[in-house]
């Protein structure tokens, strides 16, 4: 990943572009869009409260909102936390569609190096963010900005309050946990080959159970997140019977049911929609030895109005 932000860049104001890095931070620590808007909207906020001679003494403005932004995302964590315990059924990250332009930025904007780039489209990942959701606040704003973000512990210190010796063993633990999320399938946090997306996708539009189990691990695992507003399993469906079974239940139920390869969150996914156009799903896939081990379905709402095209603009 490239250099930290504060120590390769020195500016005296804080231009426009500076919100891709903001953002794609922000969207990390927290799996969602709208929260990662109202995260950095509050940090540059807190900078244009602040008196001139007090903006005068920041030597690195960006790396003044980066700090602030990530000690929002950790009190929004706090505060998520306990909301997402409370709610209904299962809790997923709000996907991302197509590739806005601040999904791609690193701490010095967009790399030019592909690997570097490959690197933060693989952060992005729903199922690296799924993983996340196992991790403490703490954990989770450490490992982002050093394991995605490269920046050194002595320089994240001030942002979780602790010491650097500290904020190694968050990042640490953070790892440790992110291993044993996907023991045995290091691959389910890469990008998802395309032909197994289209297996899946044929066997499901084609309502074939045989043909879609055999796309599916015998020890898959299917999430559907609904948000209590529209119908949704309550725990993981288990199983490549019970989840084809699932699939081809949904498809038995609305048979116009259109559905569409696509990109979520930079990875192939699937997206389904009614008759008229609305999408109805997001669909991610964890993808092992060829075959799906994990599927994760958004249905919430809220979470798909970029989507249907409310609020597309926002954020990028």
């Amino acid at each position: 990943m490239g250099k930290a932000l504060w120590r390769e860049r020195e500016v005296s104001g804080v231009p426009g572009d500076e919100r891709g890095p903001l953002m794609a931070a922000a969207y990390r620590m927290l799996g969602s869009v709208s929260d990662a808007e109202d995260a950095v909207q509050e940090a540059y906020a807190r900078w244009y409260a602040l008196d001139d001679d007090r903006r005068r003494e920041v030597r690195v403005p960006a790396a003044w909102l980066m700090t602030t932004v990530s000690r929002i995302c950790l009190d929004t964590l706090r505060s998520a936390r306990v909301r997402r315990e409370r709610a209904v059924g299962e809790w997923l990250p709000e996907p991302v569609p197509g590739s806005p332009a601040w999904t791609s930025c690193g701490a010095n904007g967009v790399p030019d190096d592909p690997a570097e780039k490959a690197a933060l489209v693989g952060s992005l990942d729903l199922a690296v963010l799924v993983v996340m959701e196992t991790m403490s606040p703490a954990e989770r704003v450490a490992f982002v900005l050093h394991d995605v973000f490269s920046y050194r512990y002595e320089e994240i210190s001030p942002v979780l309050g602790r010491t650097p010796h500290a904020c190694r063993q968050l990042a640490f633990e953070a790892r440790r946990k992110a291993r044993a999320a996907r023991p045995g399938h290091a691959d389910l946090g890469g990008r998802v080959p395309v032909e197994a997306r289209t297996a899946f996708r044929r066997a499901w539009e084609a309502g074939d159970l045989t043909a879609l189990v055999r796309q599916l691990a015998p020890e898959v695992r299917a999430v559907v997140d609904g948000g209590g507003l529209v119908s949704a399993p309550a725990e993981p469906v288990r199983g490549a019977w019970e989840v084809a079974g699932t699939l081809l239940a949904v498809r038995g139920r609305q048979p116009d049911l259109v559905i569409d390869e696509g990109e979520v969150n930079g990875s192939p996914g699937l997206v389904t929609r009614d008759a008229d156009g609305t999408v109805l799903a997001v669909v991610a896939l964890g993808v092992a030895a060829g075959v799906v081990h994990r599927v994760w379905v958004v249905r919430d709402p809220r979470k798909l109005l970029r989507w249907n095209g409310v609020g597309a603009g926002s954020g990028a």
